[in-house]
């Protein structure tokens, strides 16, 4: 991998991640930007604890552009993108929108290849093992900044999630604090440990899904599972079979498998809903969408950099690196709506049993 860093016009910072060494970047931006003005503010709760990002300018960012106009898109003569360069590999660049800006953390768009029409699951092997390293190499430069508490890197696919730029790209949060859900897992962790005189939660989970009916797919270093507790129609939670905090410490071995295990999570997800297959959907019924892809949310969750004084007794290395993917479409042609109980109460009700949809996702498993 080489990377190379460079500046936008208007002062952002954009990096390239090539798979040839040999690889030359030192086309500029051409477009007269003025410099990048954010409002991003951070407000407590005091009543639930957590935070709020407050970013009033992203009310002005760029929303469902035509293919021919997409940002994200390599520049070709005159049409100029964020993409100064005519083709590119991985290409990284501070948000022009974040949610996130100065104090309050810093929001990064990842381009996961110049082709407009691909999605993640269309990538080589090799050019998923590129973004993997970009993913890397983005979690230890940010976790770096004074005011960076935890680096989360994700992807949104799809209109339905809410993507407002059609191009496969993800994006990486850096948070001034621990994130809520985050910190709800040390607590658990915590309180597990305490319990069991040092057992640790996240080695207890992954041991009772070795031994049940919700595992998806294994292998050698990774094992890919849908929860006891699955909050989300389809989810699949994937971790490697060494426990480790970050991206920053996973083995070569368990980096070099990565790629064809997650790719083939991927291919299952749009296969779930295609009545192509032969197979039906989880309600019964011949799935309808003809193939169409399957939005989704994946997120990687590492430990924070900040100290951990308030959960007892644990450690950076108690936390347990894993990806958790998952669909917000229920059935054909339908969405699971977070509506009264899980927006009001945050008590989410499942319409499809864990142990169906782990079925399901082995049921479209690649020949």
């Amino acid at each position: 991998m080489k990377k190379t860093s460079t500046r936008l016009a208007d002062g952002r910072e954009l990096i390239y991640y090539d798979l040839r060494d040999d690889t030359v970047r030192d086309a500029a931006d051409r477009r007269p930007l003025e410099p990048t003005v954010t409002t991003s503010e951070i407000r407590r709760d005091e009543l639930l604890g957590d935070a709020v990002a407050v970013a009033s300018h992203r009310q002005g960012r760029t929303y469902h552009p035509p293919a021919d106009e997409c940002p994200l898109c390599p520049t070709q003569g005159e049409r100029l993108t964020e993409i100064p360069d005519s083709s590119y590999d991985v290409a990284v660049f501070e948000n022009r929108f974040p949610s996130l800006a100065g104090d309050s953390g810093r929001c990064e768009v990842v381009c996961f290849t110049s082709d407009h029409d691909a999605s993640f699951a269309d990538l080589t092997e090799e050019q998923a093992r590129l973004v993997l390293e970009a993913w890397t190499d983005r979690t230890a430069e940010l976790s770096h900044l004074p005011s960076v508490e935890q680096v989360f890197c994700f992807e949104n696919r799809g209109a339905e999630i809410g993507v407002t730029l059609g191009h496969p790209h993800g994006q990486v949060y850096a948070y001034p604090f621990t994130a809520p859900r985050t910190a709800l897992m040390l607590r658990s962790l915590a309180a597990h440990k305490q319990a069991t005189g040092g057992d640790n939660l996240f080695d207890a989970v992954l041991r009772r899904e070795l031994d049940g009916e919700r595992v998806v797919l294994e292998s050698e270093h990774w094992v890919a599972f849908v929860p006891y507790a699955a909050h989300w129609p389809y989810e699949v939670h994937l971790y490697p079979r060494r426990r480790v905090p970050d991206l920053l410490a996973l083995d070569e071995p368990a980096r070099a498998e990565f790629p064809r295990v997650y790719l083939e999570l991927l291919r299952r997800f749009d296969r779930i809903f295609d009545g192509g297959t032969g197979a039906n959907g989880a309600d019964g019924t011949a799935g309808s969408e003809g193939g169409s892809p399957t939005p989704y949310i994946a997120a990687w969750h590492q430990a924070p950099f900040g100290a951990l004084a308030e959960f007892d007794g644990v450690v950076r290395e108690d936390y347990a690196l894993h990806l958790e993917l998952f669909t917000i479409r229920r059935t054909s042609g339908k969405l699971k709506f977070l509506a009264g109980s899980e927006s009001g109460m945050n008590v989410f009700i499942n319409d499809v049993p864990p142990e169906r949809a782990a079925e399901r996702l082995r049921e479209v498993a690649s020949s």
